[in-house]
């Protein structure tokens, strides 16, 4: 809460929901920020601008990163429900295939958002180069990333399962170099909404998350690079299996927060951006560089029912 002139206070600094009281009389001015003690029009007021309440179920969340996306969720949304929205993440699954620092910074990210089962895979080990921000520490060089990741994420958020009779709710792809053309058609034959990652020599693609039957999937990316470069599919097939390329620090934190932003949106019932949106972050500065793509009318794969 802060003084904007002798008769005005501003609550909120975000534009989003920031609040601006004018006309207030010097009594009502000295008495604040002590909103007991403020008229009750003026106290009703406030609380309903900035201020946030359990939902009706009266359970807050419980104290961690995710209960400041449950603030954030109420001050956006109509009924400030946002600890709702936010423990129904609790029963989601996400499954992350491939815990690179990208991958890894992934299912951090998720954990400390509240998603309730992250199912791991990959089959490699901790290299020096994987050591940073995103979790891996020296002391884990040589040992299975599968085994680091879930200590890591249990180290942030003790409730995370790693195990799930049921299938993903989304599925992130992290590849390295190019998409792998089976898994995406695969996703897409069962309904099943997944994020792109590739890890390529210098820069790392973010996205389309693919929502079948609406908007461009993996497959009609591949036939639009073969129609701009005759030579694609050539290339692709020669970097298919290729080493993984070691990732830069710093572009792995802004493309995991970036594919972090958009599955948790879909689990939230967000959106996300335009279907067919991805994102090119680059190294040395990491500023990403936003594209969206079509559908390619020879893919076919809009032919199937939108998942809801």
């Amino acid at each position: 809460m802060l003084r904007r002139s002798a008769t005005e206070v501003q609550v909120g600094t975000d534009p989003r929901w920031a609040v601006r009281l004018t006309d207030l009389p010097a009594a009502e001015l000295d008495l604040l920020p002590d909103l007991d003690a403020v008229e009750p029009s003026l106290a009703r007021l406030l609380a309903q601008a900035y201020l946030t309440r359990d939902d009706a179920e009266g359970q807050p969340v419980p104290p961690g990163p995710a209960a400041v996306d449950a603030q954030v969720w109420s001050l956006l949304r109509p009924f400030p429900d946002g600890a709702a929205l936010v423990r129904a993440r609790s029963e989601r699954v996400v499954a992350v295939l491939g815990l690179g620092p990208t991958g890894l910074g992934v299912a951090m990210g998720l954990a400390t958002a509240g998603v309730g089962t992250i199912l791991l895979d990959d089959d490699g080990l901790v290299r020096p180069v994987d050591v940073g921000p995103t979790g891996y520490r020296w002391t884990d060089v040589g040992a299975a990333r599968l085994g680091v990741a879930a200590r890591l994420m249990r180290d942030v958020a003790p409730q995370v399962s790693t195990d799930s009779v049921r299938p993903p709710d989304v599925v992130v792809l992290v590849e390295a170099d190019v998409a792998d053309l089976g898994r995406g058609p695969a996703l897409v034959a069962a309904g099943t909404p997944h994020l792109s990652l590739v890890v390529r020599e210098a820069d790392i693609v973010v996205g389309p998350l693919v929502v079948p039957g609406a908007g461009p999937c993996l497959r009609c990316l591949d036939l639009h690079r073969a129609e701009a470069d005759p030579a694609w599919p050539t290339l692709a097939g020669q970097l298919r299996g290729s080493p993984p390329p070691d990732e830069s620090a710093v572009t792995a934190v802004v493309a995991s927060g970036l594919a972090t932003a958009a599955v948790l949106a879909h689990l939230d019932g967000a959106g996300g951006g335009p279907a067919g949106t991805t994102y090119e972050v680059a190294a040395p500065d990491a500023i990403p560089r936003e594209r969206t793509w079509a559908v390619h009318p020879d893919c076919g794969c809009t032919a199937l029912p939108a998942v809801s």
